[in-house]
């Protein structure tokens, strides 16, 4: 800034001045070896844990060569409907409490009035249709919970796989044949 003799102030010449760089040193011996050895132990830690896991039994499962049991309660697999172990009849009566119960529309039944000479079910209706899309099915069980019969329950089944989405709809006479052992369905032969 210049002044009425034509001088410039001295204060602001001072505080636009930049300081001098400080001097940068060469890192001793001493420092860069302790850092050296501080990454080396870093990189150390890190491999702890795989270090750890390589010499860990293997917990791999050879399936479908070796099939392990499942627990005797569990339930997760395909449906199955009930018969009455008296006289045959189906124990499904065609209320489509199921369908309705499906949160994803996986279940479709149809009822009819059941002929009293030749009775399909033990109710005064069976289900003429009863289909189950497993490519929509989300084996949640509700559909089990809210039968009044228990004509439909989950099995231990779980092997399920399809060639097309026909084949993934499973009608009612597929539903009433109990399903193969664990490991015994068709395409699980090594070869």
């Amino acid at each position: 800034m210049a002044m009425s003799d034509g001088t410039k102030d001295m204060k602001s010449d001072a505080s636009n001045t930049v300081p001098p760089a400080a001097s940068v040193s060469e890192p001793s011996s001493e420092s860069a070896l302790r850092s050296f050895v501080t990454g080396v132990a870093k990189v150390g830690q890190g491999f702890t844990v795989p270090l750890r896991h390589v010499f860990r039994k293997k917990v791999t499962e050879r399936y479908p060569k070796e099939t392990l049991p499942l627990p005797p309660r569990s339930h997760i697999g395909r449906h199955l409907l009930n018969r009455h172990q008296e006289n045959g009849l189906e124990k499904c009566i065609g209320c489509e409490l199921c369908a309705w119960a499906c949160p994803a529309d996986a279940i479709y039944v149809q009822g009819a009035q059941n002929d009293p000479d030749k009775p399909i079910s033990v109710g005064e209706r069976f289900a003429e249709t009863y289909e189950i899309n497993y490519l929509r099915c989300i084996m949640c069980g509700l559909c089990v919970e809210a039968c009044p019969t228990r004509a439909l329950t989950l099995t231990s089944s779980y092997e399920l796989a399809f060639e097309s989405r026909e084949d993934a709809v499973y009608t009612k006479e597929r539903l009433l044949t109990p399903p193969p052992p664990v490991g015994t369905a068709p395409g699980t032969e090594v070869g």
